[in-house]
């Protein structure tokens, strides 16, 4: 435990030692203890502090560094990026993961902090003067097994929060849920969490596992698909063409694309990276609505575009729009409503033009179309070809319209120096030179100028 005890922060040393000064013990809790024990990196850092009365608490950090209080009816302090708190006593006095009546108790034993927590793995802490390590519900032993259980039956039902918490983490550690944990899971409404609360976990269940099928197939066990994304538990059963999706139904067909999309994002930004994975989740939401035999083969003409409503509807039970300046939910629909026209339009028998390149520009991040369409083509079981992929990207970067449609050469300031007076005739003649530009017949300044003279003389 040497090593992990070197690695930590300074401050938490800092704050541990004096704690330990004054009489009590600062601990590490929560998923620091296990990440560590996984031999994985974490920056999620916690401490509770024992045997500290509250009102000395501050005094004693702020001769660590500057303290700052955060937490309405129970203070957690902010000390050198460091949260420092007591543990705490817990009482349901309402509905939801907030409904919560909460009291910091130093005299606290580390067994009934560690009660109040949801599964075992995260019920452990560690001394970070002296490496020991506290695990009185033998969260060590279910991290070696590859369990997820609850801590205390009793009280586990109180977070709705904690079956959205079961998704991620059996997805990031390769977990199993042990069938009394499960039986719980099962008998809890989700019908009080906040959309930003269920935003959450779903985001870091697609971003953080390697394999974040196995947390959907867990939500389809649990309920939790049914009840929080009806639009894909709908995918369920839905049959596919076996020449193209030997590996089954719809629903079977995204978790393996949502893994093979977790696969093409760690390059990519939070905002980006997590387009792709809704792409992922809502990609085919069309198909029950259009599938049929037809001519003695299964078809799902038009799933594209009818996927876009389902997909809408979630996004809005989700509250999702842009996350840090990029508009995460338009492009999550140009992914679902254009996801085929990669392949499409590599196989198409007349040549597609440079102009449709830059009007999907306008509907999509072309380059993220193309790493979600690859996705789309490796999940699936079988041989197939994924080329096509490789070709669409190349046309883009060669248009420079990977990212964007091309910025219009004509502003409307331009017209207003001709003399034309603001209106909806300006919008009409940019639009009109625009569309030109889009198809390439327009490449500069002047050619657009004359261009909107040309329209101003036939509307004249």
């Amino acid at each position: 435990m040497s090593g992990a005890v070197q690695s930590l922060p300074a401050p938490v040393l800092a704050i541990a030692q004096s704690v330990r000064d004054a009489g009590g013990r600062a601990l590490i809790a929560g998923g620091w203890v296990r990440d560590h024990l996984l031999g994985l990196p974490s920056n999620d850092v916690d401490l509770e502090v024992y045997g500290v009365p509250a009102a000395s608490l501050r005094a004693l950090l702020e001769r660590v560094g500057r303290v700052d209080a955060v937490g309405e009816s129970f203070t957690v302090y902010k000390v050198a990026g460091v949260d420092v708190a007591l543990p705490r006593r817990e009482s349901k006095v309402g509905r939801g993961h907030r409904g919560f009546e909460v009291h910091g108790d130093p005299d606290m034993s580390v067994e009934d902090a560690c009660r109040r927590r949801d599964f075992t793995i995260n019920a452990m802490l560690f001394d970070p003067l002296t490496g020991d390590v506290f695990d009185p519900f033998d969260g060590r032993r279910d991290l070696d097994a590859g369990v997820l259980r609850m801590v205390d039956e009793t009280t586990f039902s109180d977070d709705s929060l904690r079956v959205l918490r079961a998704l991620q983490f059996a997805a990031r550690f390769g977990l199993t849920m042990d069938a009394a944990t499960a039986r719980v899971c099962r008998g809890i409404p989700l019908d009080d969490l906040p959309s930003e609360r269920i935003g959450g976990e779903f985001e870091k269940l697609l971003l953080l596992a390697r394999r974040p099928s196995a947390g959907f197939a867990l939500g389809l066990d649990l309920g939790v698909i049914h009840a929080l994304i009806p639009e894909m538990a709908s995918l369920v059963g839905c049959p596919q063409e076996p020449e193209w999706h030997p590996e089954g139904d719809v629903w079977v067909h995204t978790l393996m694309v949502l893994d093979e999309a977790r696969a093409v994002i760690d390059d990519l930004d939070r905002a980006r990276g997590l387009t792709i994975m809704l792409g992922a989740v809502c990609h085919d939401f069309g198909k029950p609505l259009t599938t049929s035999v037809i001519d003695g083969r299964i078809r799902s003409p038009g799933h594209e575009p009818e996927g876009i409503a389902p997909t809408l509807a979630w996004l809005d039970r989700l509250n999702l729009h842009a996350i840090d300046g990029f508009d995460v939910r338009h492009h999550v629909v140009g992914l679902v409503a254009y996801h085929l026209a990669p392949g499409m339009w590599h196989t198409s028998s007349s040549p597609v033009s440079d102009g449709a390149f830059r009007r999907l520009a306008q509907k999509v991040d072309l380059e993220l179309l193309a790493r979600f369409a690859r996705a789309d083509c490796r999940g699936r079981t079988g041989e197939f070809d994924c080329s096509a992929m490789d070709w669409f990207l190349e046309r883009a970067r060669a248009l420079g319209v990977e990212h964007r449609p091309p910025a219009p050469l004509l502003m409307g300031r331009h017209l207003l120096t001709m003399g034309l007076e603001p209106g909806p005739w300006v919008g009409r003649i940019l639009k009109a030179v625009y569309e030109r530009q889009l198809d390439g017949v327009i490449t500069d300044l002047d050619g657009a100028l004359a261009a909107a003279r040309d329209e101003i003389a036939r509307g004249e």
